[in-house]
């Protein structure tokens, strides 16, 4: 027997994906590219956010 499920995973990719195929469709792919560039921030290790210095 199956619990309800709380979270439904599928369910939440499948509503990202068509809403980003409807902006896409009148961006070249140069468009494309900058959009996820401008959203997506690289995130900051702890030990270099705070100044520390790390050794290899």
């Amino acid at each position: 027997m199956r619990s309800e499920k709380k979270f439904d995973a599928v369910k939440m990719m499948r509503e990202i994906r068509d809403k980003l195929s409807k902006e896409f469709m009148n961006m070249s792919y140069e468009e494309q590219k900058r959009y996820i560039k401008d959203r997506i921030k690289p995130e900051t290790p702890k030990h270099k956010a705070e100044g520390s210095v790390h050794f290899v």
